[in-house]
C-alpha cells in the first residue's frame, strides 16, 4: 500500500467516526502506524522466521550466502548493530542478532553476575528479547520520523520530486527488526518447562530457539569443564516441546537449532532406556566406558548393562555420574546431530574447543551422509584464542610442507615479537576468510560471536577511564568520543534524539496542535551537532 493510499484510508476511518475524531489527522495516524509496523511479538517470530527460511534455503543454493550476527547483551547494544549495518552496508539483509545465555547469566540477573550454569532466572531470557526488539522498533520509528520531517520539508518549499521521492522511501523502508536466535540454554527444567519457557521466549517475538543436550540441571558453558549430556530421547522430547510451542503460537515457520556438546562432554548422568539391540538407546550407551564383569565378583550398589552377549559395569562416579569411552565425542556428536534433524530440528550447533574447520566439517560431511542439506549455526567464540590458534594452524601446515620453522617457537607464537611475520600475516588472513571459508567447506550457513560486545563494553570503557581519570582529562573523552561520533557519522552523538525526543514532540504536536510544548526549539543543545 503507498503512503498515500495508508493516508486515504484512515481519512475514510475518521470520516466515518463523524464529529467525536474530527481533531484526528489522518496523516499523523498513518505516520504513527507505519512505524510501528509490528505490534506484537508474535508479528516479529512470524515475519523473521520467514526472513531466516528464505536465508537457508540461499544458503543451500549457494554456500557464500551465508548469515552472521553478534551477541548483544542490552536493547541498545542490538539497536546499535542494526543502525551501524544499515549505514554500513545499506541492508540489513543475512544480518541477525544472537541473545547469548551466558551475557543474560553474567549481565542481566537479579542475583548479580553468575557463570553460565542456568542458574538466572528463566523469565529474564523472554525479558531480554521483548527489549531488544523494543529499541529496533523504535530505531524504526525514529528513522521513519526523520524521514517525514524531511518530507514536510520538502513539502513546504514546494519541492515535488523531493517529496515524491521522500515518499517512496517511506514506502519502501527496510526494518531493523530481524531474526533473533536465542539461548533457552538446556530448556530449564523438563520438556514440560521448555515448552512454558519456548511460549514465552516466542511470544516476546524469537523466532529461533537454540537448545543444548545437556542436563539441566547440571548445565556448564560449552567451553568448561564438567559438562553432563542426557540421553537422546530425552533431548528430543524437548525438541518436540519447542515445536508444538511454535505450532500452538502459529510460528509454522519456527526455527529449532540443536546443540550438541558431546564433544566437550564426558559425562552422562542416566543409562538410556533401551529394548532392542541398535535401537537409539543402546547407541548413546554403546559409548559408556565398562569392565566385563564376572557375575561372581558383583559389587554391593553395582549397575550393570549387558552388550553383546557380555555383563558390563559402567564407570560409575562418586557424583553418580557415569563416564563416556575417551575419544568417542565426535562419533557421539554425529549422532546427535542426525538424530536431532531426524525428530524436528532445523539446524545444528557443535561446540568445539577450537576454530579449526578440517575437525568442523570432518564431522558435518558424516552427517551429510545421511542428512544431505544438514547445516550449522556455529559459535566464533571470545572463548578461543583466535591469534594463537591460527598461528599454530599455519606453523603445522607449514611444518608438513617441510618449511624451515627455525625462526618460530611454536609454544610462543602469541607473542608480539611474531606480529610482523610472515606466519602471523597467513593466520590473520585465514582467519578474515574463516566464515566464507566454513560456510563453503564445513557447512556452517549461520555464523556467530557470543560475547563479543561483552568485551567491546570492557575494552571501551577501560580506554576511556584511563584517559579520563589520567592526563588528558576531558580531552580523553572529547578526543576519543565524541570527535570520533562526529566524523564517523555515530547516531548516538544525538543522543536526545536517539532517545526518542524528537519522536515525542511529534506525538506531542499530533495531541496538542499548537499548543505543544517542543523540546526541539532553538535552546536545545543538540542543535550544536546539526553539521555532524
Amino acid at each position: 500500500m503507498t503512503y498515500q493510499a495508508k493516508i486515504d484510508e484512515f481519512r475514510t476511518t475518521i470520516a466515518a467516526q463523524g464529529a467525536p475524531w474530527n481533531a484526528i489527522d489522518a496523516e499523523a495516524a498513518a505516520r504513527m502506524r507505519i512505524q510501528n509496523r509490528f505490534p506484537t511479538g508474535l508479528e516479529i517470530a512470524r515475519h523473521t522466521a520467514k526472513i531466516m527460511r528464505e536465508d537457508m534455503a540461499a544458503y543451500d543454493a549457494d554456500p557464500a550466502a551465508y548469515t552472521q550476527s553478534l551477541g548483544c547483551w542490552h536493547g541498545f547494544i542490538g539497536q546499535q548493530k542494526m543502525i551501524s549495518i544499515k549505514k554500513h552496508f545499506g541492508t540489513t539483509r543475512g544480518k541477525y542478532l544472537y541473545l547469548s545465555g551466558w551475557m543474560v547469566a553474567a549481565l542481566r540477573s537479579e542475583f548479580g553476575p553468575l557463570p553460565d550454569q542456568s542458574m538466572h532466572e528463566k523469565t529474564s531470557v523472554p525479558a531480554l528479547i521483548e527489549e531488544l526488539y523494543t529499541f529496533l522498533r523504535q530505531a524504526d520509528a525514529r528513522e521513519l520520523g526523520m524521514l517525514f520531517r524531511d518530507l514536510d520539508a520538502a513539502r513546504e518549499r514546494g519541492d515535488e520530486v523531493e517529496a515524491k521521492r521522500l515518499e517512496h522511501a517511506i514506502e519502501n523502508h527496510e526494518t531493523h527488526v530481524v531474526p533473533i536466535i536465542a539461548d533457552i540454554d538446556a530448556g530449564f527444567g523438563n520438556a514440560e518447562a521448555t515448552y512454558l519457557l519456548a511460549r514465552k521466549m516466542i511470544e516476546a517475538g524469537a523466532c529461533a530457539l537454540q537448545i543444548e543436550n545437556q542436563v539441566s540441571d547440571e548445565k556448564q558453558c560449552g567451553h568448561q569443564d564438567g559438562k553432563v549430556t542426557v540421553p537422546h530421547e530425552d533431548f528430543l522430547q524437548k525438541i518436540r516441546a519447542i515445536r508444538y510451542a511454535f505450532l500452538e503460537l502459529g510460528v509454522e515457520d519456527g526455527i529449532i537449532v540443536a546443540r550438541t556438546d558431546s564433544l566437550g562432554a564426558g559425562l552422562t548422568k542416566q543409562i538410556a532406556y533401551s529394548t532392542a539391540p541398535g535401537d537409539l538407546g543402546d547407541q548413546y550407551n554403546g559409548f559408556l566406558d565398562c569392565d566385563e564383569v564376572d557375575p561372581a565378583q558383583i559389587g554391593n550398589g553395582d549397575v550393570l548393562v549387558t552388550r553383546d552377549g557380555k555383563l558390563l559395569r559402567p564407570k560409575r562416579l562418586p557424583s553418580n555420574l557415569y563416564q563416556f569411552r575417551s575419544g568417542t565425542g565426535e562419533d557421539r556428536c554425529v549422532l546427535d546431530c542426525v538424530t536431532a534433524l531426524q525428530n524436528g530440528a532445523d539446524l545444528l550447533w557443535i561446540e568445539t574447543e577450537k576454530p579449526h574447520i578440517g575437525q568442523i566439517g570432518g564431522m558435518v560431511s558424516r552427517i551429510r551422509e545421511v542428512i544431505p542439506n544438514a547445516k550449522l549455526v556455529y559459535n566464533n567464540s571470545p572463548s578461543f584464542n583466535w591469534t594463537l590458534n591460527f598461528r599454530q594452524q599455519v606453523y603445522d601446515a607449514w611444518e608438513a610442507e617441510g618449511r624451515d620453522l627455525s625462526a618460530y617457537d611454536r609454544a610462543k607464537l602469541m607473542s608480539v615479537d611474531y606480529d610482523g611475520s610472515d606466519l602471523a600475516a597467513e593466520a590473520d588472513e585465514r582467519i578474515r576468510t574463516f566464515q566464507a571459508d566454513a560456510a563453503r567447506e564445513a557447512g556452517i550457513f549461520h555464523h556467530l560471536i557470543t560475547l563479543p560486545t561483552y568485551h567491546t563494553a570492557a575494552l571501551s570503557t577501560d580506554n576511556l577511564a584511563k584517559r579520563y581519570f589520567g592526563e588528558e582529562g576531558m580531552l580523553g573523552y572529547v578526543k576519543q568520543v565524541q570527535r570520533e561520533e562526529i566524523r564517523q557519522g555515530i547516531a548516538c552523538v544525538k543522543h536526545q534524539n536517539m532517545a526518542g525526543s524528537d519522536i515525542g514532540d511529534d506525538h506531542k504536536e499530533y495531541f496538542a496542535g499548537e499548543a505543544a510544548l517542543k523540546a526541539g526549539g532553538t535552546a536545545n543543545t543538540m542543535n550544536q551537532f546539526a553539521a555532524a
